[in-house]
This record gives structure tokens, C-alpha cells and sequence, in this order.
């Protein structure tokens, strides 16, 4: 049985291979290979009036690396542009399309994508463009011929194991300039945009990015910028909760790439005024309503296509959202804890989204069936695909037969299960333990405990849907709150149960406790 020495200890025992514990022990920018390289070009285009382009991605990691970059460059006072590709009319990444979009530019920076471009660096070799790549995602077999290439997984780069995401890299790029043009520039006024993307773009929440993690939210509840005071005021929050990265801000940024163009978000998080700022949050506002309506229809069509007797759910429909697929995904998954691919479907092909869950590798169980793909790539918890539609009927049969499957979780949650708690340490002086872990995230999961036979005193259905449930529960003599969000299991007072949860903090009239959010919940064994 877990006490709160315990949970520390267990807690604590997450990062004692971090190697970065500390701002002042964070690689310098010299590490990234080419960043002096592309960084002294930089400075050679500025001294001259080139005109230089951003080409960002459409997600929250491509938006907020476009703008780490252009807020610098304004400072240098550069001749730039910003590209933010449209997902629905540019597609991913460096291409032709965007190339020819591109007038007399010398010079192009990729923020957050490039490092597949092959097609289009030639393109601008031939033209006598420059290319830059800055990029955090795995490089192919032949890299581009680019003037320069910052990525930390280039086999010759010296920076140290670590994962970081296309705006970390951006930063990077920038601390280097900032050297070359030995300029007083303070680093720490882009951590507020920095903790976004990392959380957004679910990296490794240890050793560089939690040092970056742990300042960026002090950052974040201290930045005048706009974009962040708009939506204070909208949500009415006095300071932002890493949860509110996770679940407000990032899904706001993120919504208008999935929906429409993402280059709103890009001139939102650059307002330059609160005026400014709220007339772009309530476009966002709109579109992700938009998204959650559009995420809604395709998740209940979804489950009229589920086969309950298929280890992997497969679903599909003509001209489902490209936008919002991943997402019903991972719905899916939370729903009857296995791994989902949803695929939107047209006359040429099917473009699919993976998660997964546990430790299921899901990248491993696509790559099986290569022979009929069209194309596919991503990582172990998820993934995207596309083939043709004709092969859907038989890809569903093959993964749900193949041996890989055997190697799934039985719970959702696998191993990241802490322990079994006692309810008496369900208190303050935890919360505080938890708070000091935060942010949590992949390789430092939430805290999950598990809690067994216990004795539900009380039951009351809420939320506008009556889809929550709150139930009041007793051992040992102790009683205890807990939530049950889109409750799957409702048990009857006189009930003995057992269930996992992690602990969240509990804000009403101004009074804080702690209260337990059930995960899974069924009637007691014992």
C-alpha cells in the first residue's frame, strides 16, 4: 500500500538519468550541427536585403516555431515571409506547390518539416535558393541537398540524446544568431510559446524539456503577450495550469489546421494588441466548435462500423474529416481500450489515423502489412497511413489476425499503474507531491492508483449529457470524492468496488481538496 514517501520516491526514481536538471546545464546551440552554418547565412541575407521565407507545418509545434523565428527576425529587421502551409490545398512540408508560391526568395527556412523534402531541395538548388532545414523528425536514408540542416537525429550531430520538437530546434537556431550578431537577447522571453509546443507535440516531458517545462509555465503565467491575456479574460483564469496547455490552449491553436488554415493561429499568437487577439480567438472559438461538432458526427458513425469481436478497431467512412480522424482515434481508443485507425475515405485513396494504447507499437503492426500500403510512418503510440480503398476490407482482417497482437496490454494502462493507495492519503500535502512532478506527460506519465473494495456510499449522475457520474466511496473508515467522466460502469449504493484514478485538484468558492478521476471501475473481486 502506497504512502506519500512512496509516491515520491516512485516519482523521483522517473529522472535520475536526466542529464539536464538545471537551465544553466542546457546544450548550447554550438551542439546542433549546421545551426552556425545556417545561422551565419542568416545574418549574410539580412546585411544584404535578401528575401527570405518560414515555411512552418500546419500543427501547434510548426505555428509556434514560424513564430519563435519571426518574432526574432522583425527584431533583426530582416525581409521576410511567412508560409504556413494549408493542410487541404499545400499538403505537408517543403513541396512544389509552395516552392512556386515563393517569388524572388534567396533564401527558405523549414521550420518543423523538410528533412523528407528531397523533391523540393533539388527544386531550389536548380533555382539557386538556398535551403535551411530546421526539423526534429527522423532523416531518411539520403538526406536533402540542403545549404544546411539542423536536426538533432542527423547521425553526425553531437547533441545529446534527448527529443525535442521542431520549435525547440527553431529556439535553438535563434540562440545562434543571436551569438553571431552579438545581440542582447533575452532566450527566456519564448519559453511561454516553447512549453506549448512541447506538450502539444507529446515529447519526452524529461531532462531538457522538463527544465525548459518547469520555467516556460512560470513564462506563461508572467507574459504580456496578447494572445494569452485573450484568453484569460475568455476563460476567465487567473493563471494557467499545465493542464490548461494539454486541454485549452493547445487544442485552440491547433483547431484551425485541422479545420481550415492554420496561419489564424500563427497571427493570433502575433497579435500585437488585446483588440487584435480577441478578434482572432473568436474566429478560433468558432472553428473549434466547429471541430468538436465535426469530431462529435464522426465518432457516433464510427461506432456503428466496430467489429466487438476485432483486437484493433478499424473504422472508415467516404469523406470523413481529415482534420479531426486522429482525434476520434483516440476516443476510440479510451473507449474500448485498444489500439483504432480511422480512415477518411475518397474515389483515390484512404488516409488513416493510428493510436495506440499501453505500450502496443502500433508503427510495428502497420509496417506488417507494407505490401498494401500506399504509404505510411509515424512512431509507436501513433501513426498515419494511406491506401487504397479496395485493400481496407482485407488490411482489417490481416492486423486483426496478425501475431503482434498478442502482445497487447490487457489493461489500457498497462504498467503505469503506481501502486495500490490508501484513501487518508488522498489529501493537500499529495496534491502538493503531484504539483511538484508535473508536467506529466510521455515518460512521465499521470500518476494512476488503484483502489480496491471499496464501499460506494453515494452515486449521482451529472453533466449537462447526464454522461459523468460522481460517487462518494469508504475504507477503512475514511470517505473520499470521485469523478467518473463518460462513465462506462455505474455502480448502485451498498456496491463494494475497485477502481484506478489518478488525483486531480478540486477548485470550489475559493475551497481546494483533492478528489480522485476514475479511469477504469468495476464491482470488487474480494
Amino acid at each position: 500500500m502506497l504512502g506519500k514517501k512512496d509516491v515520491r520516491e516512485l516519482l523521483e526514481s522517473r529522472f535520475k538519468n536526466d542529464i539536464h536538471k538545471k537551465i544553466s546545464e542546457i546544450p548550447l546551440p554550438n551542439t546542433l550541427k549546421d545551426a552556425y552554418k545556417a545561422a551565419y547565412r542568416i545574418k549574410t541575407a539580412i546585411e544584404n536585403n535578401e528575401k527570405m521565407a518560414i515555411v512552418g507545418d500546419y500543427d501547434v509545434d510548426g505555428v509556434v516555431s514560424s513564430v519563435i523565428l519571426s518574432n526574432f527576425f522583425k527584431l533583426l529587421g530582416a525581409n521576410f515571409i511567412v508560409k504556413i502551409p494549408n493542410r487541404f490545398t499545400d499538403g505537408y512540408g517543403l513541396n512544389i506547390n509552395i516552392l512556386e508560391e515563393l517569388k524572388g526568395v534567396n533564401l527558405i527556412i523549414t521550420v518543423d518539416n523538410g528533412i523528407s523534402a528531397t523533391e523540393a531541395a533539388e527544386i531550389c538548388l536548380k533555382k539557386g535558393i538556398d535551403l535551411i532545414i530546421t526539423d526534429h523528425h527522423m532523416p531518411p536514408p539520403i538526406l536533402p541537398k540542403a545549404y544546411a540542416i539542423v536536426n538533432p537525429k542527423q547521425k553526425d550531430c553531437n547533441f545529446p540524446n534527448v527529443e525535442i520538437c521542431g520549435a525547440e530546434v527553431a529556439w535553438y537556431l535563434v540562440g545562434a544568431l543571436k551569438d553571431i550578431c552579438k545581440i542582447k537577447y533575452d532566450m527566456g522571453l519564448d519559453l511561454d510559446l516553447l512549453v506549448i509546443a512541447i506538450i502539444a507535440d507529446m515529447m519526452e516531458l524529461r531532462d531538457l524539456n522538463r527544465v525548459l517545462l518547469k520555467a516556460g509555465i512560470k513564462k506563461l503565467n508572467l507574459s504580456k503577450r496578447p494572445c494569452f491575456n485573450a484568453i484569460k479574460n475568455y476563460y476567465g483564469k487567473d493563471k494557467f495550469e499545465f493542464d490548461d496547455i494539454s486541454f485549452m490552449i493547445a487544442p485552440l491553436i491547433n483547431s484551425t489546421g485541422r479545420m481550415e488554415d492554420a496561419s489564424i493561429s500563427f497571427k493570433f499568437l502575433c497579435s500585437s494588441n488585446l483588440n487584435e487577439a480577441n478578434f482572432y480567438l473568436e474566429k478560433i472559438l468558432e472553428i473549434n466548435q466547429n471541430r468538436k461538432n465535426e469530431e462529435k458526427i464522426l465518432y457516433e458513425n464510427s461506432l456503428l462500423k466496430i467489429k466487438d469481436d476485432d483486437e484493433i478497431i478499424v473504422a472508415w467512412g467516404k469523406d470523413w474529416h481529415e482534420g479531426v480522424i486522429g482525434i476520434v482515434a483516440s476516443r476510440l481508443c479510451k473507449q474500448y481500450k485498444k489500439p483504432a485507425i480511422v480512415f477518411s475515405v475518397d474515389e483515390c485513396r484512404a488516409k488513416g489515423s493510428a493510436r495506440s494504447v499501453g505500450k502496443f507499437d502500433i508503427l510495428k503492426l502497420i509496417a506488417s502489412q507494407k505490401d498494401i500500403l500506399i504509404s505510411f510512418g509515424g512512431h509507436k503510440g501513433a501513426a498515419g497511413i494511406v491506401i487504397d480503398p479496395v485493400n481496407l476490407k482485407l488490411f482489417q482482417k490481416e492486423i486483426n489476425k496478425n501475431s503482434y497482437i498478442k502482445d497487447l496490454n490487457t489493461s489500457y494502462y498497462g504498467d503505469e499503474i503506481l501502486g495500490e493507495i490508501n484513501l487518508n492519503e488522498l489529501d493537500m500535502e499529495m496534491l502538493e507531491i503531484l504539483e511538484y512532478f508535473e508536467p506529466f506527460g510521455q515518460k512521465n506519465p499521470k500518476p494512476i492508483f488503484s483502489v480496491t473494495n471499496a464501499f460506494v456510499r453515494d452515486v449521482k449522475v451529472i453533466g449537462k449529457d447526464e454522461n459523468h457520474i460522481k460517487i462518494s466511496v469508504e475504507k477503512s473508515g475514511v470517505i473520499r470524492e470521485a469523478l467518473f467522466f463518460n462513465y462506462d460502469f455505474k455502480p448502485k449504493i451498498g456496491d463494494f468496488v475497485d477502481f484506478i484514478a489518478h488525483i486531480s485538484k478540486n477548485i470550489f468558492r475559493g475551497n481546494i481538496s483533492a478528489e480522485f478521476v476514475i479511469r477504469e471501475m468495476n464491482l470488487s473481486k474480494k
